[in-house]
């Protein structure tokens, strides 16, 4: 699975629109929008209230942790 469909099932899972989720994570609905549409990643700041969000929901966060890491490598090299 890649980062952008990852995002949108842990948003799918918590029965929130991108609206909603973006709230959640104190960001706003285009960032949402742009990391589901595969446009942009979420920072470094993002995945840790991703990773809270997922925690306090008790989502699994391990598939987009891995992917974001994965795609973060890539960028250095």
């Amino acid at each position: 699975m890649d980062l952008a469909n990852e995002i949108k099932m842990i948003r799918q899972q918590a029965f929130l629109t991108q609206e909603s989720f973006a709230e959640e994570l104190s960001v706003s609905f285009s960032t949402v929008n742009r990391w589901e549409s595969g446009k942009t990643q979420p920072s470094m700041r993002a995945m840790k209230k991703i990773n809270e969000f997922c925690h306090s929901h008790k989502i699994s966060f391990e598939e987009l942790q891995t992917i974001w890491l994965d795609q973060t490598r890539e960028v250095e090299l």
